[in-house]
This record gives structure tokens, C-alpha cells and sequence, in this order.
């Protein structure tokens, strides 16, 4: 069984990486300093790297029936992902996406295929029932469809002892939630988003009323700042990383190395300092190589790179 049962998307992202040069249109021809096929998509790329930190992982995904599918069932379980829960689509494309990326920053294109056809039915009760975390990344490219069923599943994962943890990603709608949401959210122990995206699920101006806003129910937020470091706020303690510096070669797929960090930790029995210190270190590490899971580091690698993160614990931010 699963320690750690992960639910979202999974394609194959295409890199390219710009350099200095922004694509321009009218039929001009530019050369870049590489482009590559590696594996995409926040959920996969999460269950790849806690794979990697030693957590016995299973994916719930909907890919399509071609070659960028195959691909990536080949790549997951090399890494030693399961996948007996990713459903194949014969009537979709797998998604994809194409993303520019100029180390520090990156613009991503994505043909979302079969990604937003799952459902809650597509999420065994089983394999929930013998987990210990469940965890769902990029909650906005699936909302329609897996959205109405998703406190209900969540709610029953908790009950059978499981810890749910959310990283909702970019919503491209605009939106940012809704009813839904919160839904999802009241059933949530984990929320793991990113600064912007915090600010704005939050609908607050500030890091610190987002935060606010976001635990009030009870939930651990984690907010990742990229080379700024991260926030944790668990058990009404607020710790702050600050991260050494690092050369940046692409950060693609940080944030989901962070999400695996952290989970894995957790799953460990580490506290929130030394949880948030293996998150970061997770991070930082995927950034040294290109795309989400080249640089993601093995544990012990990481347990080394989280020696020169710097963890700070805050006063209690509320009651």
C-alpha cells in the first residue's frame, strides 16, 4: 500500500530554455540553447520527487492513449512511481506542456487533454483507505469535473487517518475559487501555495493577511518564495526559511519538489522546523537541472543541502 497517495495532473512538460531571447512572431526563426522532453505536470512531478525521498507513492491521473502517455508511464515508474491508478483516456490526448523558461522565470503554455476529465470516481476508496497522506496538485486545471466530489473524498481519506494536503497551482481562469473551494479548503489539514497564489485565494493585499486568513480555519499553510526562502505556519507557530544562495539553472517544478519535501518529512515524524528545512532544501536542489525532476535530490542529499537552510520559528500568530 501506498504511503502517499497523489491525485492531479500528469504530462510531459517540453523545455525550452530562451536565455535572453523572447519568441517573436512573423515565421522568424530563433535558436535557443536547449530544448527537452521530461516529465510534467505538478502531481507527477511531486510523486517523482517524494518517490525519490523514499516515500512509497501512488498517482491517480488521467493521461490519453498516445505516445506523450506512454512516455510518461515509462517515467514514472522508472522513478518508481505506481501507477495502476492513472487511467487511460483512448479518446483524449494526454496533456502537454511547452515552458519557456529563462532560469529565474518562465512562461507555460498547456493543452490540459485529458488532464481535466478526472473525477472523484476515478479516485479508489480503497487505495485512500490505506494512506497516510493525500495529497492533489493543480486543483484549478480539474475543477469542474473533480471539484463537487472533493470534500466528500477528502473528508472520508481524514477519517481513515489519512492527512490531506492541497496545492491548488495557478488558476488561468482568473477565478480563484469560489464556494467550491472553500469546500475543498474546510477539509484541507495542508495548503501549499506559492506567494501570488496565496495573496490571491486569500483575496488579501498582504503575505500576512493572506496567512491569516488561510489558517483561520484551523489548516497548516506553507507559502513558498522561491529564493526568499518559505513560511510555515502549523499548530499556530509561524517558522520562516531562508535559503543559502544557488545557481539557478531552471525552476521548473521547485514548488512540487518543496510539496514532496515537506510531505515526506511529515510522513517521517519530523517536526515543522526540520520539515520546512527538508522542503526547502527539496526545492532548491530541483533547481540545479532542467525541468521538475532532473535535480530533485535523494535523501540523503537533501537531508545534507537542508544543513544551510536556516529555520526561525515566529511568535504564535493567533489564539
Amino acid at each position: 500500500m501506498a504511503d502517499l497517495v497523489i491525485v492531479g495532473d500528469c504530462n510531459p512538460d517540453v523545455m525550452v530554455l530562451t536565455g535572453d531571447i523572447t519568441p517573436a512572431f512573423g515565421q522568424q526563426e530563433q535558436l535557443v540553447p536547449a530544448i527537452s522532453l521530461v516529465v510534467g505536470g505538478s502531481a507527477a512531478i511531486t510523486a517523482v520527487a517524494a518517490a525519490r525521498l523514499g516515500a512509497r507513492v501512488e498517482l491517480v491521473a488521467a493521461i490519453g492513449d498516445d505516445a506523450a502517455g506512454q512516455f510518461m508511464l515509462a517515467e514514472l515508474r522508472r522513478a518508481g512511481v505506481g501507477t495502476g491508478h492513472v487511467i487511460v483516456r483512448g479518446d483524449l490526448p494526454t496533456g502537454m506542456s511547452v515552458a519557456l523558461s529563462r532560469g529565474g522565470d518562465r512562461a507555460i503554455l498547456t493543452a490540459p487533454g485529458g488532464i481535466a476529465t478526472l473525477t472523484t470516481d476515478d479516485i479508489p476508496a480503497g487505495l485512500l483507505a490505506g494512506a497516510r497522506h493525500v495529497h492533489l496538485s493543480s486543483y484549478f486545471l480539474m475543477e469542474e469535473r473533480l471539484a463537487p466530489g472533493l470534500p466528500a473524498v477528502f473528508a472520508a481519506a481524514r477519517a481513515a487517518g489519512a492527512v490531506t494536503s492541497l496545492d491548488t497551482n495557478w488558476d488561468p481562469s482568473g477565478r480563484w475559487g469560489g464556494a467550491r473551494l472553500r469546500e475543498v479548503l474546510a477539509q484541507t489539514e495542508l495548503l501549499l501555495p506559492n506567494e501570488a497564489e496565496a495573496l490571491r485565494i486569500a483575496g488579501a493585499a498582504t503575505l500576512d493577511e493572506a496567512v491569516a486568513t488561510l489558517t483561520a480555519g484551523g489548516a497548516s499553510v506553507a507559502v513558498k518564495r522561491g529564493g526568499d526562502g518559505a513560511i510555515l505556519v502549523a499548530g499556530g507557530v509561524r517558522y520562516q526559511a531562508t535559503l543559502p544562495a544557488t545557481q539557478v539553472v531552471d525552476t521548473t517544478g521547485a514548488g512540487d519538489c518543496f510539496n514532496a519535501g515537506l510531505i515526506t518529512a511529515l510522513l517521517a515524524g519530523r517536526g515543522p522546523a526540520d520539515a520546512l528545512a527538508l522542503a526547502c532544501a527539496a526545492g532548491a536542489g530541483s533547481t540545479s537541472a532542467v525541468g521538475g525532476t532532473a535535480g530533485c535530490p535523494d535523501l540523503p542529499a537533501a537531508l545534507a543541502l537542508a544543513r544551510d537552510v536556516t529555520v526561525r520559528p515566529f511568535e504564535p500568530t493567533g489564539p
